[in-house]
């Protein structure tokens, strides 16, 4: 606490009523970095040459396949034209036991007939390929067009 020597109209001394927290953020100061000093001691280990390793991570991304369907029904896989529904099969079953899976990624024309595109889904099936996704166009006004 600190003190008032004289009263503001010259009366008699009076008691301040505030806290003087100076003292105490320098204590607290102090302790902190005796603290800081001292853990380093505390800690002990075992001396021990430890073993050196290459961490390395190996990440294995599946490649992704491309699907196309024209209007027509024409089935493509990525750019080369698959001629009959069993060469397609025999494509996807040389591909579904691959590990990781690959993705499948069906690219179907807004014109086609949907048996088209149900006909190289069920084919999808059929030769154990578990992720199949759709490729889309955004719409004009998810663009932001008005």
């Amino acid at each position: 606490m600190a003190m008032n020597i004289g009263g503001d109209s010259g009366d008699a001394p009076s008691m301040m009523a505030a806290i003087n927290t100076t003292p105490l953020v320098d204590v607290m100061l102090v302790l902190l970095i005796i603290f800081l000093i001292t853990i380093p001691v505390i800690t002990q280990h075992v001396k021990v040459k430890l073993p050196h390793a290459n961490n390395i991570p190996t990440v294995t991304k599946p490649h992704e396949i491309t699907i196309s369907v024209t209007r027509n029904g024409s089935i493509y896989w990525g750019t080369e034209l698959v001629p009959s529904s069993r060469r397609l099969l025999q494509k996807i079953e040389q591909v579904a036991v691959e590990v990781p899976q690959p993705a499948v990624k069906i690219r179907g024309d807004r014109n086609a007939d949907y048996r088209y595109i149900g006909h190289v889904l069920y084919e999808l099936e059929r030769g154990g390929m578990v992720k199949v996704d759709f490729i889309s166009e955004p719409s004009a006004h998810e663009l932001g067009a008005h």
